[in-house]
């Protein structure tokens, strides 16, 4: 008959506190390294950023207009208002944004293309190469951040 020998324990504390919350989605991604997500985060900062000044202009434009075209730009200058307020949103909640990204993102391409589509209109080439520039940063900004983690059922993941 044999006997077991204890082996020698170690007393050392290796309790982990790491967060060991999982943050893969269904297709396998996790959320983004810190570096990555503030990248992203400071894309879509740019982008509220960008829009503030064009709101700001906007409202310039919309002080000089004449009576026929005052209602359209303050219809412009509101918009201005609120995809500003969806991109700080979208900087500072990335990952809880579920189909803002999404909406933003299509919205904006729509205007690219009606703005190429109609050729030689007064300010559509201009305004449809704002917006390319801005579905680029945009775009950048929700694959860095991983926006489409937004569609994942809540949990209470400090990283979503």
């Amino acid at each position: 008959m044999t006997t077991a020998t204890a082996l020698p324990t170690d007393t050392t504390d290796t309790t982990d506190t790491t967060d060991t919350t999982d943050t893969t989605d269904t297709t396998g991604a996790s959320a983004p390294t810190g570096a990555t997500d503030r990248i992203g985060r400071g894309f879509a900062a740019l982008a509220a950023l960008a829009t503030v000044v064009a709101f700001v202009n906007g409202l310039l434009l919309t002080l000089d207009a004449p009576d026929d075209r005052l209602f359209i730009e303050g219809w412009r200058v509101s918009s201005f208002a609120i995809f500003a307020g969806l991109f700080a949103l979208l900087a500072f909640r990335p990952r809880q944004s579920a189909g803002v990204w999404e909406i933003v993102l299509a919205g904006k391409t729509a205007l690219v293309v009606f703005g190429m589509a109609i050729g030689d209109v007064a300010e559509a080439r201009l305004s449809a190469f704002i917006d390319l520039g801005l579905v680029a940063v945009v775009a950048t900004a929700y694959v860095l951040c991983r926006g489409w983690l937004a569609w994942r059922p809540a949990t209470t993941s400090p990283t979503r």
